[in-house]
């Protein structure tokens, strides 16, 4: 199973978080201009524009595709605008709304030999200007006769628009998700990482990549490109930590938690560290009793749906992840796995929670109350529950125990 088509969209940001969100779009000024390769390379090296070495982990061209689009550069072919947004604190400083691994593969193809981040490559799998194949970049600049090459390189032109004066995140983010439409694409996340920096996203990140669960549960043999390890884990703390803040929209409640855990790190640090574990431990043994194939898919028809979703991986690392519950549910894998098709099976509510409106309140509420009544009852434990008060989430003690 491909891990590129194994999630389903339910549960998903989307443009409905914003549109009442946005008031006014006559405030932003939207600059076009073509900047040479060479203006752009000169930028990238001097930081203006946001393209961090560890964006390399989530490389989503080959090198093939990445040979073949310098080639296109000297040729003079035609290639998609990138979009920039100056940022609001830093005049002449940009973040990428579209276009990273363009600009990732402009950087790194120009990458110095040694003493630097970005790693360059070779040019291969090239046939109009195949006598460039196993060419880098130093090969090319000191060798005369590809002094045209290079010339036709620095000053091909691309396209760029640079959104100024934007009026608040949701704005980017609108224009963000209607770029979303092509064959690569987008992920929320990555603008969200650009948005708001700091030590909690970055160790988000880090420990997204490094999680041998989060690769088994999502089929990942190398970082999601689309970054959806590391929303996964966002997933995770905004429900553990901010449930009863949560009001249906996704990108508000994801965005918080980023802002409030980035802040608040150094006193949070070893609590945060403590529970990412949890999370590990919650997959592992969700995976365990369900099935790898089977884990976090709905029951219907007799039989598990095979794609990962998003509402299904909320409850089950919620009450999972606590590690008393946890201890007092060894061997009952079973017990669990027959609740949960017997719900799926009886339970319109539930089993339509994870399917339409997933993020609702209702829905939301729906299935966290369902599940953990079942999860109290057979771990016989008292535990804290979120349950729908007043339109909003608040967590009351099961009568187990």
């Amino acid at each position: 199973m491909s891990n590129y088509n194994i999630f389903n969209d339910f549960g998903n940001e989307n443009e409905d978080d914003l549109i009442q969100k946005i008031n006014s779009f006559d405030e932003a000024v939207i600059w076009g201009t073509d900047w040479t390769t060479e203006t752009i390379t000169n930028q990238l090296f001097r930081k203006n524009i946001d393209l961090f070495p560890k964006f390399q982990r989530r490389d989503a061209w080959s090198k093939v595709a990445k040979s073949k689009f310098i080639e296109s550069l000297i040729l003079g072919l035609p290639i998609p605008q990138i979009i920039l947004a100056e940022k609001k604190n830093e005049k002449g400083k940009y973040i990428v709304i579209d276009g990273k691994q363009r600009l990732l593969t402009i950087r790194q193809f120009f990458a110095k030999e040694e003493n630097d981040d970005f790693t360059q490559f070779k040019l291969s799998g090239l046939e109009v200007l195949s006598q460039l194949n196993r060419k880098s970049f130093s090969d090319i600049k000191n060798n005369p006769e590809f002094n045209q090459v290079l010339n036709q390189l620095y000053n091909q032109t691309i396209r760029t628009t640079v959104i100024k004066n934007w009026p608040n995140e949701e704005f980017l983010f609108t224009v963000f998700l209607r770029l979303n439409t092509g064959s690569i694409k987008l992920s929320p996340q990555e603008l969200r990482q650009a948005l708001h920096p700091g030590p909690f996203i970055d160790y988000a990140d880090s420990f997204s990549i490094e999680s041998e669960p989060i690769k088994t549960m999502l089929n990942l043999k190398q970082p999601d490109y689309r970054m959806r390890d590391v929303e996964m884990v966002i997933r995770y703390f905004t429900f553990k930590y901010f449930i009863e803040s949560y009001d249906g929209n996704l990108k508000k409640a994801f965005d918080n938690t980023v802002k409030q855990l980035n802040e608040n790190w150094e006193q949070s640090e070893n609590r945060i560290l403590s529970d990412a574990q949890n999370l590990n431990n919650a997959i592992q043994f969700t995976i365990e009793t369900f099935g790898a194939k089977e884990a976090f898919s709905k029951w219907s028809d007799g039989k598990f749906k095979g794609n990962f979703n998003r509402a299904i991986f909320d409850i089950m690392v919620y009450y999972f992840s606590n590690p008393v519950i946890l201890a007092n549910l060894q061997n009952k894998q079973e017990e669990i796995v027959n609740n949960f098709k017997e719900k799926c099976e009886t339970d319109f509510e539930f089993i339509t929670s994870f399917e339409h409106t997933t993020k609702s309140i209702p829905n939301t509420g729906k299935r966290y109350e369902t599940w953990g009544k079942i999860i109290a009852r057979i771990s016989n434990l008292n535990i804290d529950i979120p349950t729908i008060a007043e339109n909003r989430l608040e967590l009351k003690k099961s009568n187990n125990g």
